[in-house]
């Protein structure tokens, strides 16, 4: 944690040579992107597209999962992604998963989350069980098809089917390989993940 506290002490003196770009930040926020990804802390949507303060909406869940809508149950992830597309306007949504991932691979493998019953009600409650070979440490294949599925499930959105009808809404499926520092997005030409 030391480390951590000692940063936040030089950055609040780094920012003060920049008074201009942290008075910007105060007057609002006009993000064009809102990014969903994962709460895995090797996941830094910041650090992956070089994005500075202002520039990306986040929403980070346990597997970059996106809700069913549910308009009698709402849920932070509905008033995130509603907040993000009818009220700051972004016109392009990312869902970014990424290999390795914790909750997708145990989905794949099916395991045995009773000790984390938070964890393992979120995951059956919020998405399928991805396709996937459970013998891949990455879950690759998995990662990529929980990524298309949360997509069509981002498309169900009342908000997003307006937007997307209009053409002022685009969404990207991408995979970040964390022991490789790439990334990839789908095109639907070759429905493939391919090298941005």
């Amino acid at each position: 944690m030391q480390p951590l506290i000692d940063h936040a002490r030089s950055f609040r003196k780094e920012s003060a040579d920049h008074p201009e770009e942290f008075a910007r930040l105060a007057e609002g926020q006009s993000p064009q992107v809102l990014f969903i990804t994962c709460s895995d802390s090797r996941v830094v949507p910041a650090l992956i597209t070089g994005a500075r303060p202002g520039e990306l909406f986040e929403l980070r869940t346990a597997g970059n999962i996106v809700p069913p809508y549910a308009s009698g149950h709402p849920t932070s992830e509905a008033a995130t992604i509603e907040y993000a597309v009818e009220v700051l306007g972004v016109t392009d949504v990312v869902v970014c998963g990424h290999s390795h991932c914790g909750a997708v691979g145990a989905l794949v493998r099916g395991e045995d989350l009773n000790a984390v019953p938070a964890v393992r009600d979120w995951l059956t409650h919020a998405t399928a069980r991805p396709e996937g070979t459970d013998t891949d440490p990455a879950v690759a294949e998995a990662v990529q098809n929980h990524v298309l599925a949360q997509l069509l499930r981002l498309r169900s959105y009342p908000c997003t089917e307006r937007r997307i009808a209009a053409g002022r809404l685009r969404l990207h499926g991408w995979y970040y390989e964390v022991h490789a520092g790439a990334v990839r997005e789908h095109r639907s030409a070759t429905d493939a993940f391919e090298a941005l």
